[in-house]
C-alpha cells in the first residue's frame, strides 16, 4: 500500500493528474454523492482544488500546472480519505455553500442541502403574506435556513435553534462568520421549550424526517452525518407531530410554519388527512416541504392533538 502510495505521488503531477486519479478511485469504491455534488468527477475537482486553495472553477490552465511534492502528499491525503472513510466531501473541508452563502460544517451537523433554500430565494413568495419582523430557524443544524433568511430579510430578528449543544456550537460560528450577530442569536432548545414568550412571523424548520426503513437502509455518507438530525421514530414523523402541536403558540397573526419531511411527506398526509398541507413544487428538485398558516394549524388542532 505504502509503495503503491509512492508510486502515485511520482507518477501524478498535475492538477488533472489529480483530478483524474481521484475520480477513478472514488467510482471504483462506488461512493455515494449528495452533500454538494452528484459524481465522482466534480468530487474530485472540489476536493482537489480545496486541497490547493484554489477556487473550484479556476481558470482551465490551471488543469496542467505542476504540484510540489509536498502539495502531491496534500492533495492525495485528502482523496484518500474521501473513499477510504465515505466521509462528506463538505466534513472534509469543513465549507458547505447554501443560498449563494458559504457556511463551516462539520460532523456535530448535517450538511445543508434543503430545498427550502429556493425558498428563501424567492423571499417564501407567494405564501408569506407579511415582511417578518421575528424568523425562527428550528432545528437549525449549522444555521445555514436562518443566516439565509437573515439575508434575505434585512429587517428580521432570526433565532437559530437546536436542541443539540454541538450544534448551536456550529450555528454560532457561522453568525461570527457571517458577522451577523446583531441581529442573529443561537438558542439551544428541544423545539420550543427555551423559546417560551417567543412568537414569529416565519417559523422555518429541516427537523430529523427519516422513518425507520430508510435510515437503516442509507448509504455510510449519509451515516457519517449525526443520527439525532436524521431519524424521527418509526415513520419519521415523531418530531413533526410534536411541532404540529405547539407552533401556532409562537406564530404571530397571519404567521407560516414551513417545514421539510422529505420522504416521509406521505405519511403525513396518511396521518393527517384532513389537514390541508401545500406542497410547493421545486425548479431546482427536491421535494417534502409543506407550508400551513398559523390560522390553519389553529383550525386543525384538534386532528393534531389526537396524534
Amino acid at each position: 500500500m505504502i509503495e503503491r502510495r509512492e508510486s502515485s505521488l511520482h507518477e501524478l503531477t498535475t492538477v488533472l493528474d489529480y483530478i483524474r486519479w481521484g475520480a477513478s478511485r472514488f467510482s471504483e469504491a462506488g461512493l455515494w454523492y449528495g452533500h454538494g455534488t452528484d459524481n465522482a468527477w466534480d468530487e474530485a475537482v472540489l476536493l482537489v482544488t480545496h486541497a490547493l486553495h484554489l477556487p473550484p472553477y479556476s481558470k482551465q490552465e490551471i488543469l496542467h500546472a505542476r504540484l510540489t511534492m509536498e502539495e502531491r502528499r496534500d492533495v492525495l491525503t485528502l482523496l484518500e480519505r474521501r473513499f477510504i472513510e465515505r466521509l462528506p466531501a463538505a466534513y472534509l473541508t469543513n465549507e458547505a455553500h447554501f443560498c449563494d452563502m458559504t457556511f463551516y460544517v462539520d460532523e456535530r451537523v448535517l450538511v445543508p442541502r434543503s430545498p427550502i433554500g429556493e425558498m428563501i430565494r424567492h423571499n417564501f413568495e407567494p405564501w408569506l403574506n407579511v415582511e417578518p419582523l421575528a424568523i425562527l430557524d428550528l432545528c437549525c443544524g449549522s444555521g445555514c435556513i436562518g443566516l439565509a433568511c437573515a439575508e434575505a430579510f434585512p429587517g428580521a430578528r432570526v433565532d437559530l435553534s437546536d436542541i443539540s449543544e454541538g450544534a448551536i456550537e456550529v450555528a454560532q460560528l457561522n453568525i461570527n462568520r457571517h458577522q451577523l450577530n446583531e441581529r442573529v442569536r443561537a438558542v439551544q432548545s428541544d423545539l420550543f421549550s427555551s423559546l417560551q414568550g417567543m412568537s414569529y412571523e416565519l417559523i422555518v424548520c429541516n427537523p430529523p424526517y427519516v422513518d425507520a426503513r430508510d435510515l437503516a437502509e442509507m448509504p455510510q455518507e449519509y451515516l457519517a452525518e449525526p443520527e439525532i438530525a436524521l431519524g424521527s421514530g418509526d415513520d419519521g414523523l415523531d418530531f413533526t407531530r410534536r411541532l404540529l402541536r405547539e407552533a401556532a403558540n409562537h406564530l404571530q397573526p397571519e404567521g407560516l410554519l414551513v417545514c421539510e419531511v422529505g420522504n416521509s411527506w406521505e405519511a403525513l398526509e396518511q396521518a393527517f388527512p384532513e389537514v390541508p398541507f401545500m406542497w410547493p413544487e421545486f425548479e431546482d428538485g427536491g421535494h417534502g416541504v409543506f407550508v400551513i398558516s398559523r390560522e390553519e394549524l389553529l383550525a386543525y388542532q384538534s386532528h393534531f392533538e389526537k396524534e
